[in-house]
């Protein structure tokens, strides 16, 4: 399969991330006042009422084994009552639940069935010890096949993707902890991340069985991202609807575009993965995949014609998968980029600027969507201190399970 470029642009007219610091279940609310305050801050940004929403996709992943609540596509009406009657669906994919809700919208916007989409991920996770928590999202693997027997099944499943890399590369653990070292840092400067307040020591991104304990294998907490509440959200629009409503000027919006997406689905077990492909040259060629089809479709031949990423760091073996799958260094040379400063915010392509999951946040089904928030405002140098100077084209991959379901987009700048 050749991807080939969309029919129809798709401008992101605006977004919002809600604060991923809060605990809704603290503050007496619950799933609808999330999504309420996510809806309307988002229409906010895009300068528009929900009156103009046509159609609503929303990413959920979890809701009724976290809060008992199904049927997320009928709670933006619930909760805003222009919607009342909007076409509403709701999107599951683990984690990458709000990038299957974005790719539902871009392709309603491509078939011209509508010409202005409310894409929306909303997660509530913290009302539960956490734990129980982390057990919940076990969902998203094999049940009753590869989840028998593992206390902290996630850790474990990106523990064994950093064991693939070791069987065949070597892995050297330094180098995983200073990515979640990088990740915690740059969400210092992120006013919405989840740990933006948290205090470290330098023993905090060391072996040190106190300041960083073991959670499973050569995983350590800085390693693992936080469970979470949260929402994001982006309005997307056709070139017709900035026509009927005097183009990108006259609404001082829509700056950005999504000028390419790329999207695979494997199977559930992580094992499948690696007896499937143990002759490719990468660990997840279906992720190698999913990148280089957002790249093809986007007019674009490789990392070096991007000036950052946003990627999947659930665990740091995710992220150090993500830099030789976008080709920023060979396969299995992940390290060098991290050793040579490439990721920082001022490094030649800065991976998670924003903090990531791991810095930021993961609210799983909102992470696809918070992702496309800060691809956007970098590109339009919205992002305030996390700012990569210069920014103009943004990378965002997202996945699903033990990358079950990968999606990626590629987010460009457009000049008036």
């Amino acid at each position: 399969m050749t991807p080939t470029p969309s029919a129809a642009n798709v401008t992101i007219l605006g977004g919002h991330q809600t604060d991923f610091s809060q605990n809704i279940a603290k503050q007496d609310e619950d799933v609808a006042d999330l999504t309420k305050r996510a809806i309307e801050a988002t229409l906010e940004d895009a300068g528009i009422g929900p009156e103009a929403i046509e159609s609503i996709h929303v990413g959920n992943a979890f809701g009724q084994l976290y809060n008992g609540q199904g049927h997320m596509g009928a709670m933006p009406a619930t909760v805003i009552p222009e919607l009342w009657g909007v076409p509403s669906h709701r999107h599951e994919a683990a984690c990458a639940s709000a990038s299957m809700a974005t790719l539902a919208g871009m392709a309603e916007i491509e078939a011209g069935r509508y010409d202005c989409v409310l894409v929306l991920g909303v997660e509530q996770e913290k009302n539960m010890p956490g734990a129980q928590a982390a057990a919940v999202q076990n969902a998203a693997a094999w049940v009753g096949h590869e989840t028998e027997g593992v206390e902290f099944f996630w850790p474990y499943c990106f523990d064994r993707i950093a064991d693939e890399y070791d069987r065949r590369f070597g892995v050297d653990e330094d180098h995983l902890r200073a990515i979640g070292e990088i990740n915690l840092r740059n969400a210092q400067d992120n006013p919405n991340a989840q740990t933006r307040m948290w205090k470290y020591t330098p023993e905090s991104f060391q072996a040190d069985d106190h300041a960083n304990p073991v959670v499973y294998g050569r995983l350590r907490r800085n390693d693992v991202t936080q469970i979470t509440d949260g929402a994001a959200g982006v309005v997307l629009v056709s070139d017709r609807w900035l026509a009927e409503h005097g183009g990108r000027a006259s609404i001082g919006r829509g700056k950005a575009k999504i000028a390419g997406w790329g999207h695979r689905t494997v199977g559930l077990p992580i094992h499948q993965k690696f007896d499937r492909d143990s002759a490719s040259e990468y660990v997840m060629p279906h992720v190698r995949e999913a990148i280089t089809d957002a790249m093809t479709r986007a007019g674009i031949s490789g990392a070096d014609e991007i000036d950052l990423i946003e990627t999947h760091d659930c665990q740091t073996p995710s992220e150090y998968m993500a830099i030789d799958h976008f080709g920023i260094t060979a396969p299995g040379e992940s390290w060098k980029a991290v050793e040579e400063g490439r990721l920082e915010r001022d490094g030649d392509i800065p991976v998670n600027p924003s903090g990531g999951l791991i810095g930021g946040g993961h609210p799983v089904g909102a992470t696809g969507a918070r992702m496309l928030v800060d691809a956007m405002k970098q590109v339009t140098g919205t992002a305030g201190e996390y700012q990569v100077d210069g920014a103009r084209r943004a990378a965002t991959l997202n996945i699903g399970g033990s990358t079950a379901t990968t999606a990626s987009f590629i987010v460009d700048a457009i000049d008036d």
